[in-house]
């Protein structure tokens, strides 16, 4: 395997994720920021941040799959989330767990990040999602 996911003894607990990934394959596959459309770019889950989550996971999902490569290959996760208060966390985190045995995501989560940010792609868009990975 390509990525090996660890949290080091001393390194804040609990959340929902690991602190760091090491990658040891040759090639890496990034995918650029996913959001909540489908195949034909319509707009999926309209103002529901878990909805949207899970629909820009999914596809992310097809990225990794189209370059050979899946969730077990990620080594860091980055979500851009508009408006982002402590509040969102419940639906942020319910998102994940909507596709997490659907698309295969590892639990605890790859290191990831969560920017708040004031406005994405578009107007309607509350999330978008990038994910790096190495394969052998």
């Amino acid at each position: 395997m390509a990525v090996r996911l660890l949290t080091p003894e001393g390194m804040f607990q609990p959340v929902p994720y690991h602190h760091v990934s090491v990658g040891t394959g040759t090639r890496q596959v990034h995918v650029a920021g996913q959001i909540a459309r489908d195949s034909e770019g319509n707009r999926v889950a309209t103002g529901d941040l878990a909805g949207q989550l899970a629909q820009a996971l999914r596809n992310t999902a097809r990225g990794l799959a189209g370059a050979g490569a899946s969730f077990s290959d990620v080594v860091r996760l980055r979500f851009f989330v508009t408006d982002w208060s402590p509040e969102k966390y419940d639906d942020f985190l319910a998102g994940i767990d909507l596709v997490s045995d659907e698309l295969g995501i590892p639990r605890p989560l790859p290191p990831l990040s969560a920017i708040g940010v004031d406005y994405l792609f578009e107007p309607d868009v509350l999330v978008e999602v990038e994910a790096f990975a190495v394969l052998d």
